[in-house]
């Protein structure tokens, strides 16, 4: 369902969308330039990096992941209550 070459590509043309160097998109977020390739070589990449390359885009994870073609980020309010109780 998720493939890193797919993330990788949707970061990519997202950025590009934006007139956005990746160099400069992956420096804004903290992240190293070897990011994407350490990502499309199966390490991965933490749900920490992710939303922060999202945020940067201004798009969801959701549309990073392949899981939606609807680029906007949900940005309406979390619900008053909650079923996740605080630790």
């Amino acid at each position: 369902m998720y493939t890193a070459q797919r993330l990788a590509t949707r970061i990519k043309e997202q950025a590009q969308k934006q007139n956005i160097l990746l160099r400069d998109l992956l420096e804004h977020c903290g992240l190293s330039i070897n990011t994407i390739n350490q990502m499309t070589d199966k390490k991965g990449l933490s749900s920490f990096s992710l939303a922060k390359i999202a945020d940067c885009l201004d798009c969801s994870v959701d549309y990073l992941l392949g899981r939606t073609d609807v680029v906007e980020v949900n940005k309406g309010d979390a619900p008053a209550s909650s079923n996740v109780q605080d630790a």
